[in-house]
C-alpha cells in the first residue's frame, strides 16, 4: 500500500510505486555513497572540487534535499556541518536512509512527502539540493517555486540534471545506448514517460531559465559536465565516449532573490 499527500498528482504517484520498486537496486549504491572517502555526483563520480554542488560556507546552513532517497547527500551535507532534512516520496528508500543513519550514527529529519507540496514553512531553509531527484523526478513547474518558497532570501539552490542534449539524443528504445543524432524535437519536450510507470521532466534551457527567474531565483552558473573517456560508470545509457564529447549532466546554481 502506498501513501499519499495533498496535491500528489497521477506522476507523483506512479514515481511512488515505481521508486518503491526501485529501492533495493539502489541499496548498495547509497550504502557505497555513505561511506564513500570524498565526494562525487552523477552517473561517473565527477569530484565534487570539479562543479561545486555543496556551497563553501556550508556550515551551519539549513539545508533540504529534495527526493532525497538514502540520503547520502544529507549525510555529506550533515559531516560539513550543515543541519539537513530529507524528503522524499519512496518509504522504501526512506528505509534505507534510516538503515545508514543508524549504521553510521547520523541522525537528520527524513519526511515522507513530495517536493511539489513541501510541508514546510516559508524561508525555512539556506540552502537546497537536488541530485537526481525532484530535479528530474517532479513537476518543475510545481518544485522549483515551492523550492524557492522555503527558502530565505539569498538561499541557495543547486540541481543536478540530464543534460538536454542527452534528452534529445535518447530514443524511443530506453534500453539502448544514447545515440550520437538527435531523436527527439526540443520544442515541447517537458514529459517523459517510460515502460516502467516511471515519469521524468526535462524542460529545454530557456524554458528552465524563464521559470526559474519567475519564481524568484537569479542564475548564477550552469556547469555543462565533462568527463574523461577512461571514466567509468555502472549504467549502460551512455558512454564515457559521448560523454567526453557532450554534456551527459547539467548542474545549476541559483539564488533566491
Amino acid at each position: 500500500m502506498h501513501e499519499s499527500g495533498p496535491g500528489w498528482g497521477e506522476h507523483v504517484l506512479a514515481n511512488q510505486q515505481a521508486w518503491d520498486g526501485f529501492a533495493a537496486t539502489y541499496a548498495e549504491g547509497g550504502r557505497r555513497n555513505w561511506a564513500a572517502p570524498e565526494i562525487t555526483w552523477g552517473i561517473f563520480d565527477v569530484p565534487e572540487a570539479e562543479i561545486g554542488m555543496i556551497p563553501p560556507d556550508i556550515a551551519g546552513m539549513r539545508t533540504i534535499e529534495l527526493g532525497c532517497g538514502t540520503a547520502y547527500v544529507s549525510a555529506w551535507l550533515a559531516r560539513l556541518g550543515a543541519e539537513p532534512t530529507g524528503i522524499d516520496i519512496s518509504s522504501r528508500q526512506l528505509e534505507t536512509a534510516r538503515a545508514l543513519q543508524e549504521e553510521h550514527q547520523l541522525v537528520f529529519p527524513l519526511h515522507l512527502g513530495s517536493a511539489e507540496a513541501l510541508p514546510f514553512a516559508d524561508g525555512s531553509f539556506d540552502f537546497a539540493i537536488s541530485e537526481y531527484g525532484a530535479s528530474i523526478w517532479c513537476d518543475p513547474y510545481r518544485w522549483i517555486p515551492e523550492a524557492a518558497r522555503v527558502l530565505l532570501p539569498g538561499g541557495r539552490l543547486t540541481f543536478l540534471v540530464n543534460s538536454v542534449l542527452l534528452m534529445l539524443c535518447t530514443g524511443s528504445d530506453e534500453d539502448a545506448p544514447v545515440s550520437d543524432r538527435l531523436e527527439r524535437p526540443l520544442f515541447g519536450m517537458r514529459q517523459f514517460r517510460w515502460q516502467d510507470g516511471s515519469v521524468e521532466f526535462h524542460l529545454p534551457h530557456g524554458e528552465l531559465i524563464r521559470l526559474l527567474r519567475s519564481s524568484g531565483f537569479e542564475i548564477e552558473d550552469l556547469v555543462e559536465v565533462q568527463v574523461p573517456e577512461a571514466a567509468r560508470t555502472r549504467w549502460e545509457f551512455v558512454t564515457p565516449t559521448w560523454a567526453a564529447r557532450w554534456p551527459c549532466e547539467e548542474v545549476w546554481k541559483v539564488r533566491k532573490r
